[in-house]
């Protein structure tokens, strides 16, 4: 979620802040971190309910997924709906969700534990490094909407150089 001072088109009462207004941005990143779709909507609208949104927003075309090659989906225990997996299944993916209370037990058992979402709020992180993204200062959404796209284009350039990087090191 970030600030949104200015309101305007696709902003609500951010439920953290006390009902300032605030917009959120939802995110799905491939395994590196690299922003592959986005959806934003008012700081009050539950997680769950973007994911349609989020998951039809794909830049690029899909592969389809196969039993010997499944395509994964972590979330985190904000999700845990039935409808979510009902979602998760009409779009072909695979469900890495940890049930409410799962999470806390994993980390304790395990060490070393990382959850898998980590790398959406990385790529979150980097997104937040555009000043004109951190705090929300347009009043018309399809701009923002444009900026935030502006942005995971920046970042996607970024990560190929990274992996160009890292293959020619690895030689």
């Amino acid at each position: 979620m970030t600030k949104a001072p200015l309101g305007g088109d696709g902003c609500g009462p951010n439920p953290t802040d006390r009902a300032k207004q605030g917009t959120k941005r939802s995110l799905l990143c491939e395994g590196q971190g690299v922003p592959i779709g986005l959806a934003v909507a008012g700081a009050n609208v539950n997680d769950h309910k973007l994911l349609r949104r989020t998951l039809s927003s794909f830049a690029v075309e899909r592969s389809e997924a196969t039993p010997e090659r499944p395509q994964a989906l972590c979330l985190d225990k904000g999700y845990d709906y039935p409808e979510v997996y009902e979602l998760i299944a009409e779009f072909g993916f695979t469900a890495h969700l940890r049930t409410r209370g799962e999470e806390a037990k994993a980390i304790q058992r395990e060490a070393g534990f990382r959850a898998r979402r980590w790398v959406v709020k990385r790529t979150h992180s980097w997104l937040n490094r555009f000043r004109r993204l951190l705090v929300r200062w347009e009043k018309r959404a399809d701009t923002y909407l444009a900026m935030l796209h502006l942005a995971c284009g920046l970042v996607t350039w970024r990560a190929a150089g990274l992996f160009a990087r890292e293959e020619r090191l690895s030689k």
